[in-house]
């Protein structure tokens, strides 16, 4: 009798305090937050369960846009996300400029990621120049994209060679 005098109670103080505050007027918001975030994480992990399809796909330079026989960095990027109705320009330095720019410490999985080569690395670090290699970023210092032997793969972009030549990111996915 106690414990339901109690949820009572607590049940009356809730619903006082509610009508108090103007009713449950904030949760719509709160609701909306949530359903983007899962919006954005839902296509994230399409795009990137996408891209898994094509692991050990060979590189190939200047790879022809739509062309899933071979890619190179950015017709992979690109088709990637054009199969999950994101339509991006077709090289690095131009997809660089699609989307929002966002710090690192700011990435999210679906975010893309641009690093410099051993071609580009002479200019400065502000320059759209220095971008020569794009990628998707998978979450836990992970970037999926494709080079060389190999073909499309993941990389560690924590240390080495992908961190000493991190050039900037984008966010494409809204």
């Amino acid at each position: 009798m106690k414990k339901q005098l109690g949820k009572k109670l607590i049940i009356a103080s809730l619903s006082a305090a509610i009508a108090l505050s103007g009713g449950l007027t904030a949760l719509p918001q709160q609701s909306h937050a949530a359903v983007s975030s899962s919006a954005f994480k839902s296509k994230a992990d399409k795009i990137i369960k996408l891209g898994n399809k094509y692991l050990g796909r060979p590189y190939k330079f200047g790879a022809k846009t739509g062309n899933t026989s071979s890619f190179d960095c950015s017709s992979f990027v690109q088709y990637v996300y054009q199969q999950n109705g994101i339509k991006l320009a077709r090289g690095a330095r131009d997809q660089s400029k699609n989307g929002t720019k966002i710090k690192r410490s700011e990435l999210k999985p679906g975010d893309l990621v641009f690093f410099s080569t051993r071609a580009t690395t002479k200019y400065s670090a502000s320059s759209v120049k220095r971008i020569g290699h794009v990628g998707i970023y998978a979450g836990n210092n992970k970037v999926l994209h494709t080079y060389g032997e190999g073909g499309v793969k993941y990389s560690n972009m924590g240390s080495g060679w992908w961190d000493d030549h991190y050039v900037t990111a984008v966010r494409v996915i809204k």
